[in-house]
């Protein structure tokens, strides 16, 4: 019993001491739907407003950590459909940037939220600039000013900082 127990500590040496790791036959399909997600999470927004381009990457970190705000401040504010949201939110095509913007893009442009994420999900390639103007909305500073302004209050609403520079 003695041996036994003088040999326990270079067993637990030996158990937390680094292994070679061995290849990987292929990358599970888990773990390849996570890059996909991680991949649109980086993917610039490309509204054509480099200020706001930014605050949409943010808010995909925010919502990561405080999802019911991210959907309270789009249903309240944006008067869109909570189930509309959260099914937007689940859909690998779209970070939560993404639903923030076609929310705040269908409400300055008059349109129902459900109308600008379906020409998001239609085509985005050329990010929100190309959905915009295949929406016929007139490009410029007017919008972006607007949606500018209701990024700035969902922030203040958050109690989140906000770099105002750009």
């Amino acid at each position: 019993m003695r041996a036994i127990t003088s040999l326990a500590p270079i067993l637990a040496i030996a158990l937390l001491a680094p292994r070679p790791t061995l290849a990987q036959e292929a990358t599970p399909p888990v773990q390849e739907a996570e890059r996909d997600a991680t991949d649109a999470a980086q993917r610039q927004p490309q509204t054509g407003n480099a200020w706001i381009d930014a605050r949409l990457l943010d808010m995909n970190d925010y919502a990561a950590r405080y999802r019911e705000a991210f959907v309270d401040e789009i249903v309240r504010y944006h008067e869109a459909p909570r189930a509309l949201v959260e099914d937007a939110l689940r859909d690998d095509a779209t970070t939560p940037g993404d639903v923030y913007y076609a929310c705040a893009l269908a409400q300055a442009t008059g349109r129902p939220c459900r109308a600008v994420l379906d020409a998001w999900r239609g085509d985005h390639a050329d990010g929100w600039q190309g959905v915009a103007e295949r929406l016929d909305v007139a490009p410029g500073t007017a919008i972006h000013r607007r949606i500018r302004g209701d990024i700035t209050e969902s922030y203040v609403r958050w109690a989140r900082p906000l770099d105002s520079s750009n």
